[in-house]
């Protein structure tokens, strides 16, 4: 086995007798999703360095996205965090929307940003229980998973898909929200908060649970900004940096609500800074069901918006529209755009080159997945080998968003 520069220097202490062992991690670990892998030097049960690799997952997503139509990209664009789809969808239909000088319907605006809190609970919720179910607390992911699949059945009421939507469209959304789907939301949320109750009973004071994510997998203010770092992982350091609150989008500058931030930077923080952000996420969901108006979900846009089907069947011109817009795609005018949302993971952005075509000349990602990964050692290493897993599990890396 070859060993990678940046730990030969461990590795070749370790033939002078000093006791350090090289030990690979994955990338064939559930633990690792299967598309990371961790080489780490160990003195005793001690992390000395680590050398992280991702790229396992070999999708190209970036490139295949030159070769299909702006509307065809949106499957695509879903798979990159899985786990909360729909913010995707709305942040690539967004840079779409601002090349070609759209403005969304009111309606259209209020369900986006509706449905990317419902994503950022249901995203925070796969963490949390995964994370807390590494260190053996299966009650908790038990009751955690159980409102996740409530959600996600919910999701595929309006959907029609469970994980990856294909819901967002250039310009709108693909359907309106079926009658009593609301309601559900309603007694969802009800029952969120009393398994979330149990969870912070269950944790918070949880002794076996301090010592496992209190002082570990630390990172200053500093450390993170210098590395990139976004979302609740800079925000476990205390910098209350949100691009809800600092740039607002869609209706987030007319809602109420808080920016939750940590002290230390360590496991503990993120994870009680992903638990008060599901909170506000709830606080925020209720107050957009309250402002939802009535109208279309799409705007009246022939550039990008199919014609009605029964326009379809009796008018050359809207069949001609249609035929176009799934054949050749929307006519993208040339330049270049950059949207970013406040995903779960943190910022996640898109970059845009048009050259006026069916087609994108050029497609790029911000996905804070693959810049977490670039200094995941900085929360490994000094720490013990069983701290890892957790760790990792605390920055909730998402291998569809790192290979792109």
């Amino acid at each position: 086995m070859t060993i990678p520069n940046p730990i030969r220097a461990a590795f070749n202490a370790s033939d002078t007798g000093d006791g350090t062992v090289i030990v690979s991690i994955g990338p064939s670990h559930p633990a690792t999703h299967g598309t990371l892998q961790v080489i780490a030097a160990l003195d005793g049960e001690k992390v000395k360095r680590v050398d992280v690799h991702c790229g396992y997952l070999h999708r190209g997503f970036e490139k295949e996205c030159e070769s299909h139509t702006w509307h065809n990209l949106i499957p695509y664009v879903d798979r990159l965090n899985y786990c909360s789809a729909l913010i995707n969808d709305f942040a690539y239909c967004e840079a779409v929307e601002t090349l070609m000088e759209i403005e969304i319907t009111p309606r259209c605006r209020y369900l986006r940003t509706l449905l990317s809190e419902y994503s950022r609970l249901a995203d925070h919720l796969t963490c949390i229980a995964a994370s807390l179910m590494e260190i053996g607390a299966m009650t908790a992911f038990l009751y955690l998973v159980m409102i996740r699949d409530y959600i996600y059945e919910h999701l595929a009421n309006l959907t029609g898909a469970r994980v990856t939507y294909t819901y967002g469209r250039i310009g709108g959304l693909a359907r309106d929200l079926p009658e009593g789907w609301l309601g559900r939301l309603g007694e969802i949320l009800e029952q969120y908060e009393v398994f979330v109750a149990r969870i912070h009973g269950l944790m918070d004071r949880n002794r076996i649970f301090i010592d496992r994510t209190r002082n570990v997998g630390v990172i200053s203010t500093a450390d993170a900004i210098n590395w990139g770092f976004t979302g609740p992982i800079l925000r476990s350091t205390g910098a209350p940096r949100d691009l809800r609150k600092d740039t607002p989008y869609l209706a987030y500058g007319e809602l109420d609500f808080e920016v939750p931030v940590g002290i230390n930077g360590d496991n503990y923080d993120r994870y009680y800074v992903r638990m008060r952000e599901m909170d506000e996420s709830v606080h925020m969901i209720r107050q957009l069901m309250e402002m939802l108006p009535e109208g279309p979900i799409c705007v009246d846009d022939r550039r990008c918006t199919l014609p009605d089907k029964q326009l379809v069947y009796t008018e050359i011109e809207s069949l001609i529209n249609h035929f176009k817009l799934i054949m050749d795609g929307p006519r993208v005018p040339a330049g270049d755009a950059y949207a970013a949302h406040e995903a779960p993971n943190g910022e996640l952005g898109f970059y845009l080159v048009s050259n006026g075509e069916g087609t994108p000349y050029k497609v790029h990602v911000r996905s804070p997945s693959f810049v977490h990964m670039g200094g995941l050692q900085r929360l490994l290493e000094g720490y013990q080998l069983a701290d890892i897993i957790p760790t990792f599990g605390s920055v909730n890396m998402i291998g569809g968003e790192c290979d792109r």
